[in-house]
């Protein structure tokens, strides 16, 4: 007889690293302390005004009171292969369409649809940290392929050859990037997807911060850069990110037909439909008009150039810049050992705690991501916390000897 209370499975999930710093900063702020947190990808922004009038006119409809099909309302199916033909450039039915409870579970469904246990998914690092849990979790293998602060954190086709196994199955393709804000150029994604085409390899793409580029810096959807994955390629997305709809959890996959199928046979059993409430939100946005997505972009922009200036004063502390996404990933390698009051962090996680114990600024440290020896911050916040908490930093960082 087993004494194990938790599975194996599910005890050996690490808990999600940018919730748990915010969650923790929030419970200080709760508690009356000056905490500033730049742990959550989350815009400050309230979501558009007519995507919250179309969740309360839904709210009113007897009709969305009830199961709806459990991958989707078939209207917002259609506007979400209609969206993705005109951001991506990509063409797929409606019916190769799955709506999911935020970008997490469709990122979840792919996995657990396409990976039979030891099959090896190649991982660009520093990475989200819910994928590796993800492939885990569907018995895939993370394989991390690393590209430091010196390549632009970008893998080449090289790296990428010398991690391929026989046990290779999948691609995971994310630009721009969470934790790194690194764009692919329109070539190096190409090559990539051609790459991945010749090896017979599934690519599963994210492209959630697909409007968030900076710099003239352009999107390119690997899906329509390398025709030649043809049926092997799964397109994840939300509409979190773009329309500041974190809380309103709608996501979605879009991928061949069998696939489809099989994740909403899986999501049939798991949750069955989105709110249905939280979809008519989501169909407002994918149908409406990027305006209030350039706005915030603007702000974005701003603190973004901010940010990495007043990291890089930082002695010890290399911030590139990063040209999408919201989030900057600097290299803090150069202050690690260092004596910073009284004490000398290691790692990035330690240098994490001290930074939260001492000036009471929340970040996310590399670990969390890939190796030690970065952190994360989000710039989605108030244009005054942000130069508050970076203040914080420059200050506490500034006397380290």
């Amino acid at each position: 007889m087993t004494s194990a209370r938790v599975s194996q499975r599910i005890g050996s999930i690490a808990e999600s690293a940018t919730l748990a710093v915010d969650a923790k900063a929030k419970a200080l702020k709760a508690a009356g302390r000056p905490v500033i947190g730049f742990g959550a990808g989350e815009p400050d922004f309230p979501t558009p005004g007519y995507i919250v009038e179309a969740a309360i006119e839904a709210a009113r409809q007897p009709r969305f009171h009830r199961y709806s099909p459990a991958g989707g309302l078939p209207e917002l199916k259609q506007a979400i292969a209609a969206k993705t033909k005109r951001d991506s450039g990509y063409e797929a039915d409606a019916s190769r369409v799955l709506v999911t409870n935020g970008g997490k579970q469709a990122v979840y469904n792919t996995f657990a649809t396409l990976l039979d246990p030891g099959d090896e998914v190649l991982l660009p690092t520093p990475y989200w940290t819910t994928y590796p849990e993800a492939i885990r979790l569907a018995g895939g293998v993370p394989v991390d392929v690393f590209a430091g602060p010196e390549q632009g954190y970008l893998v080449t086709v090289d790296q990428l050859e010398a991690a391929l196994t026989e046990r290779t199955k999948i691609l995971l393709f994310v630009s721009p990037s969470n934790p790194t804000g690194a764009v692919y150029s329109p070539e190096q994604t190409k090559e990539i997807g051609q790459w991945a085409a010749s090896k017979g390899l599934w690519v599963v793409t994210d492209e959630i911060y697909e409007h968030l580029t900076y710099d003239g810096v352009p999107f390119t959807s690997i899906a329509t850069a390398a025709p030649e994955l043809g049926d092997k390629v799964v397109i994840l997305n939300g509409v979190a990110k773009t329309y500041a709809m974190t809380g309103w959890r709608v996501g979605w996959m879009i991928g061949p037909a069998d696939v489809i199928k099989a994740a909403t046979n899986l999501q049939s059993h798991a949750t069955s439909n989105v709110a249905n409430v939280s979809q008519m939100a989501a169909l407002a946005a994918v149908s409406g008009p990027l305006d209030a997505v350039e706005e915030m972009k603007v702000a974005f922009d701003r603190r973004r150039k901010t940010m990495v200036s007043m990291l890089s004063a930082i002695d010890g502390i290399n911030c590139p810049t990063p040209k999408g996404a919201f989030y900057v990933y600097p290299d803090v390698r150069g202050i690690l050992g260092k004596e910073i009051a009284g004490i000398r962090p290691a790692t990035s996680a330690e240098l994490a705690a001290l930074i939260l114990d001492k000036v009471e600024v929340a970040i996310v440290p590399g670990e969390a991501f890939g190796p030690s020896g970065y952190v994360r911050l989000s710039y989605a916040l108030g244009d005054a916390d942000l130069a508050e908490g970076v203040g914080r930093i420059q200050e506490l960082l500034g006397a380290a000897k």
